[in-house]
């Protein structure tokens, strides 16, 4: 099994392209079921979640092809074979579960797994479930797998979510393009990632407005057609390495980076002292001047500050001058990567959900092990602070959500190295 070699080298000073979103990609490409003409997407990150979403839709006889070094998905959906998502797919990623809107909506039927992904709460498909329920669905949970059907179409409703939930909003969203008349979706969740679907959504036929505010309007429409679109930033990777000049010092400007997709977690950087500046290219991260000052989070849906930040700011909080409060409102469960600090010489307290993070001047090097996707990025800042060798190992979860880490890494200067298992 791989893993990552970090040795504490200093400043970071350089420049890192920011791929487009796994989140918002692993969104889109189910989109594809809802036409049976092509569905081209560009910007596409390279990760291994992309190719679980490639095998599940190939699994249902949708056609995908990577071309241009895998940044674009060409896809189609015209002729497919299948109506059931497989627990042996579905397991290895939770986005899996964004096929059951298209394939309701479109067939009147599908047949889900319940899905999988990162250890990092239970996060359950209620949400989902009731929104399509709102729209008509009959559904029905046997043997681990939602059996969904609408004989007659889904028809448009008022439905208002109990939680802004991402993915139940981007499942009903894609589920009322094709259903007669009128949805309004309540408490919506207002992510980037799903103004992007919509816009993508919009280039396909439908009719749609108010993403990116808690009530979005869908008008049904009979079919949808093809299109080409570019995937928005990734505004976890571009969070994350912001904080890699943040925790080692120096100045690393973020290519694609928009200050739009980061606003609250940006508010956070400047009050522990870190400098954010926008360029014609990106952001432009600086922190000169010894160490951060300690700041309190608290993680909420967007526009809050991110979950997926989360494990990453601990680890700049980790060495920042005072006390730190971690207050983790999303998902249960998600301090798994603080133990892994604290063998890094960390001062971390977690008492439910929330952490108490006492900064120390310097890390140390350690021998550590990631728990999820966001906590293994996690402890390679706290390696690139430390002092000596960190090695980091389980490291396929990095995989999922991040390409080319050490390479982009390396290019501003970290000491980092991959070590095959």
């Amino acid at each position: 099994m791989d893993s990552i070699l970090v040795t504490g080298n200093g400043p970071l000073h350089g420049r890192i392209p920011i791929a487009g979103a796994k989140n918002a990609c692993l969104t889109l490409m189910p989109a594809t079921l809802l036409s049976e003409e092509p569905l081209t997407l560009t910007n596409a990150p390279r990760l291994s979640d992309i190719k679980t979403m490639t095998a599940l839709l190939q699994s249902l006889g949708a056609e995908v092809s990577a071309l241009q070094d895998g940044q674009v998905l060409a896809m189609s959906s015209h002729d497919l074979t299948s109506h059931t998502a497989e627990y042996e797919i579905v397991r290895k990623m939770r986005a899996s579960n964004l096929v059951l809107g298209p394939l309701l909506a479109r067939f009147g039927q599908a047949v889900v797994s319940l899905p999988g992904g990162c250890a990092i709460g239970a996060r359950p498909m209620d949400l989902h479930v009731e929104g399509l329920e709102a729209l008509g669905a009959e559904i029905e949970l046997k043997d681990g797998y939602l059996h969904a059907k609408a004989p007659n179409g889904l028809k448009g409703a008022v439905h208002e979510m109990r939680f802004a939930s991402v993915g139940a909003t981007e499942n009903i969203v894609m589920a009322a393009t094709l259903a007669k008349g009128a949805t309004v979706l309540k408490n919506a969740a207002r992510e980037p990632e799903i103004v992007d679907l919509v816009e993508c959504l919009r280039k396909m036929g439908a009719q749609i407005q108010g993403e990116g505010s808690s009530t979005i309007e869908i008008q049904g429409v009979d079919r949808l057609h093809g299109a080409t679109h570019q995937v928005v930033t990734d505004r976890i990777e571009l969070g994350t390495y912001m904080l890699a000049p943040a925790i080692c010092g120096g100045e690393v400007e973020l290519l694609g980076g928009r200050m739009g997709l980061v606003g609250s977690f940006v508010e956070k950087l400047t009050a522990a002292g870190v400098d954010v500046e926008e360029t014609e290219a990106g952001l432009k991260v600086s922190r000169r001047n010894g160490r951060v000052r300690s700041v309190d989070v608290v993680t909420e849906p967007f526009p809050g500050f991110p979950t997926d930040l989360q494990a990453q700011m601990m680890a700049l909080m980790c060495t920042a001058d005072g006390v730190s409060v971690l207050e983790e409102r999303i998902f249960e469960n998600r301090f798994m990567h603080a133990p892994e600090l604290m063998r890094m010489g960390a001062q971390i307290e977690v008492h439910g959900g929330t952490a108490t993070v006492t900064g120390v001047e310097r890390l140390k090097g350690a021998p550590v092990m990631a728990t999820d996707l966001r906590a293994s990025v996690s402890l390679i800042l706290a390696g690139l602070a430390a002092e000596g060798e960190t090695v980091v190992s389980r490291v396929y979860h990095l995989d999922r959500g991040y390409e080319h880490v050490v390479r982009k890494l390396e290019g501003v200067g970290a000491k980092i190295e991959r070590i095959k298992g």
